[in-house]
């Protein structure tokens, strides 16, 4: 690790940085993580970002302006954030945001031509900002990096029905696959994807996983965290955090309590983070409402208690408050949340799919269940809670994986090479780092 400090200092220091545009059309990394459209994306932009602009790297980031009142640059921590017009200047959900894509593209390309300094790497995140970015590197031939974040083929065997984008989607990630000069994989899963569902070239995959921030999440004492939150001391207490869209699978988590208590005799609690509001309430989020009538038909009403969205800086609260962190969704092209709960010293059960799969180390940091199987997650969740010696030797395990693997120092520096590679930038060698580390 040290060799790779030295390295990027020496890039630094000589002058020899790469300036990369990170396009995330609906993912602002301004916008408040939490809410349907704000998540994972969200906060991968922003720290990769971050660490990029630490290690000497220029970065501006484009992002659809969705309020009229933004301006059209925006500094944060020595990064630019571009607001860019391309369609109405209001939130859209981003299955809607497609037809829009033509424009944003126009306007960055517009944007590049009149910059003193050219842009080496454009990486483009989900697939409508890698369509602009297919469009910025036929005109421009800058390189293109994509990170899809999620497959449509994928997202549409899991989903079904509900799955709201246009079939066009497959054809984009078609394109993007075929003629991106790097497709970031997040995972083995990720990886697997791209090469059985869209014939990816596997020499140009790079594995890079995401990150948490290791200054963000940390472990604290778990009675003073319960303190601060008001939580009872005495009670064995779950915790859910993210999204409360379906195909997170809480209602799985809810009917797994309900077996805890009813079939197992274990008593436990379930606190439930999230939503689009501040306010645990039905109307800002029609999930919560939706979860409160399965925990009435479980009878487990009293044990499951929706404390809604908070920020960032608190959430080291909630997890070092819990036992145990659970996040069972249908599918998860990655999952920041268990890495942050292993960061806090806490042991995750996960469902096995996706990322969470390469992130939790099955009964080692923690224990992998199927998706939408409530018996299995009770199983697991009596499991840790009749054995605590366990337990508190996985969360221990799962805190010495995430800052060794997982960190977004580690992320950012395997990006960085990603991009020096296809910028054909010649930069002192600088070993693979252990952040997943990104191979070819």
């Amino acid at each position: 690790m040290h060799a790779v400090h030295d390295a990027l200092g020496r890039i630094r220091d000589e002058g020899r940085h790469v300036k990369i545009a990170l396009i995330s059309e609906h993912a602002s990394p301004l916008a408040v993580a939490g809410g349907v459209d704000s998540g994972g994306q969200n906060i991968y932009v922003a720290n990769v970002a971050r660490q990029l602009v630490r290690i000497g790297h220029e970065v501006d980031v484009f992002t659809r302006c969705d309020c009229s009142l933004l301006p059209l640059i925006f500094r944060f921590e020595n990064i630019r954030v571009i607001n860019v017009p391309a369609g109405p200047a209001v939130q859209l959900p981003k299955e809607q945001l497609l037809p829009h894509m033509d424009a944003f593209a126009r306007f960055m390309i517009d944007f590049m031509k009149n910059e003193a300094t050219p842009y080496q790497v454009v990486h483009a995140n989900f697939f409508m900002s890698g369509l602009v970015g297919l469009q910025i590197k036929l005109t421009l031939r800058v390189p293109l990096v994509t990170t899809f974040h999620a497959l449509g083929r994928v997202r549409r065997l899991y989903q079904g029905e509900s799955d709201n984008f246009p079939d066009e989607r497959f054809a984009i990630e078609d394109e993007l696959v075929k003629h991106s000069d790097s497709v970031i994989a997040e995972c083995p899963q990720d990886e697997n994807d791209l090469i059985n569902l869209y014939d990816a070239d596997p020499s140009r995959i790079d594995l890079v996983p995401c990150g948490f921030d290791r200054f963000e999440f940390h472990p604290l004492d778990k009675e003073s965290a319960r303190e601060r939150l008001g939580w009872p001391q005495d009670k064995f207490i779950i915790l859910q955090l993210g999204r409360m869209v379906p195909r997170k699978g809480v209602d799985n988590v809810v009917r797994a309590l309900s077996l805890c208590v009813n079939e197992h005799g274990e008593e436990a609690n379930l606190y439930v983070a999230g939503g689009n509001s501040d306010e645990a309430n039905d109307i800002a989020t029609p999930e919560i409402g939706r979860l409160r009538g399965i925990a009435r038909e479980c009878r487990i009403e009293e044990r499951v208690h929706f404390v809604g969205r908070h920020g960032r800086k608190s959430l080291k609260h909630f997890y070092n408050a819990a036992d145990v962190s659970v996040t069972t969704p249908w599918y998860e092209p990655f999952g920041i949340t268990p890495l942050e709960a292993m960061a806090c010293g806490r042991p995750v059960i996960g469902a096995d799919v996706g990322g969470i799969r390469y992130s939790v180390a099955h009964g080692e940091t923690g224990l992998l269940v199927p998706p939408k199987d409530p018996a299995a997650l009770a199983q697991a969740l009596v499991r840790l809670k009749r054995n605590p010696e366990l337990a508190e030797r996985m969360g221990e395990m799962g805190y010495a994986r995430a800052r060794t693997l997982f960190t977004w120092p580690g992320v950012a520096e395997s990006l960085a090479q990603v991009y020096a590679h296809v910028a054909g930038v010649q930069v002192p060698s600088v070993p693979r780092v252990a952040a997943g580390g990104a191979s070819r």
